[in-house]
C-alpha cells in the first residue's frame, strides 16, 4: 500500500488542511482579539506548526515514492525563496515567538 492510500494518513491530512485554513480565517481578525484570544490563537498556531513538522517527517521517512516526491516538491518549492524545510520552520517559530513577546509586553 502507498503513502497516500493509507485511511489515516488521508484523514490525518485533510484534518491538519482544515484546521490550517480555519486558523487562517480566524487569524485574519488578529488585531481585534483581547490578550487571552491572541495567546490562544498563538497556542493554536504553535500545535499546527507540531502536527504539520510530523507529518512532515512521515514522509521524509517513508519509502513510499510518491511521499519522497511530495517532500522534494516542498523543498524545491522553499528553494525558490532560498529557504529549506528547516528554516520555513524556524521562521514559523520566530514569528510566533514575536507574537507571544508583543502579547507579552501589553500585559
Amino acid at each position: 500500500m502507498g503513502f497516500f492510500d493509507s485511511e489515516i494518513v488521508q484523514q490525518e491530512a485533510k484534518q491538519l488542511f482544515d484546521d490550517y485554513q480555519a486558523l487562517m480565517v480566524l487569524g485574519a481578525g488578529y488585531g481585534k482579539f483581547d490578550r487571552e484570544g491572541k495567546k490562544m490563537f498563538i497556542e493554536q498556531m504553535e500545535a499546527m506548526m507540531d502536527r504539520y513538522r510530523i507529518f512532515m517527517k512521515r514522509f521524509e521517512l517513508s519509502e513510499d515514492f510518491m511521499a519522497q516526491m511530495t517532500v522534494e516538491q516542498l523543498r524545491t518549492q522553499l528553494g525558490q525563496f532560498g529557504m529549506t524545510p528547516q528554516q520555513m520552520f524556524e521562521q514559523m517559530n520566530r514569528t510566533l515567538e514575536r507574537m507571544k513577546a508583543e502579547v507579552e509586553k501589553t500585559s
